[in-house]
């Protein structure tokens, strides 16, 4: 917002592309935000392509196929640009030297503006997928968690290797489930929404059946939820 309103026009007001001060200032304004808008895209284009083709190379090579992209992808398109909007307004289009000083130029700006994106998959952290409520159950366990359960003052785990039983608060187990997506289906359990398999009937009441055999019931006050995402 602050580029496009503030910026761009006294960009406009104050620098004539190619140095033809007597381009009219709409002109000047049009040129430079379709340099704002071929920046972007050329960036993201060439940031993508590095990406997902060349992982592999080591970062100064990257960062050379990086600037050898955006010069190759911004130098015609700015040329296409400045040869439209000159024509347009009725001066002689800048030859290739011009065009291409000025590609350079906006290449080498982009290349430093952008270089830190290049390695920022290597940078971050990878998003634990393990919840934290593994760490209560016994070390070597290596299962999946189906389900957890009221008991007492306890709850009980319910996994693929067998029922754990642990001293906490129902609502800190649950908390201790993230990132592991799951709901609520009674006041008393909760599931977790990769063990869903279905749904039974028994005398009117609901019940979701799950990977390991076990029917949890389901209570009016959750069950909107449940059908709302789509799992009943």
């Amino acid at each position: 917002m602050v580029a496009g309103f503030v910026f761009l026009p006294l960009l406009a007001y104050t620098f004539p592309p190619f140095l033809v001060s007597d381009l009219p200032f709409a002109l000047r304004l049009l040129f430079w935000s379709g340099v704002m808008v071929l920046a972007l895209t050329v960036t993201w284009t060439a940031r993508k392509l590095v990406r997902e083709n060349l992982t592999p190379l080591n970062l100064p090579a990257r960062d050379l196929v990086f600037a050898g992209l955006i010069l190759a992808l911004f130098t015609p398109s700015l040329w296409m640009l400045a040869w439209v909007l000159f024509t347009f307004g009725g001066h002689i289009a800048p030859g290739a030297q011009p065009v291409a000083i000025y590609g350079v130029l906006f290449s080498a700006g982009l290349l430093l503006a952008r270089r830190g994106d290049l390695s920022a998959p290597e940078d971050e952290e990878p998003v634990p997928t393990t919840p934290r409520l593994v760490r209560r159950l016994p070390a070597s366990f290596q299962g999946q968690i189906c389900r957890l359960t009221v008991k007492d003052h306890n709850v009980d785990v319910v996994t693929s290797e067998g029922t754990f039983t642990i001293r906490s608060r129902f609502t800190d187990a649950i908390a201790e489930m993230e990132p592991v997506p799951g709901h609520c289906s009674h006041r008393s359990h909760w599931v977790t929404d990769a063990s869903i398999v279905g749904t039974e009937k028994v005398d009117g009441k609901t019940f979701l059946r799950l990977k390991n055999g076990d029917f949890v019931p389901v209570s009016r006050k959750y069950k909107p939820k449940l059908e709302e995402d789509g799992l009943i």
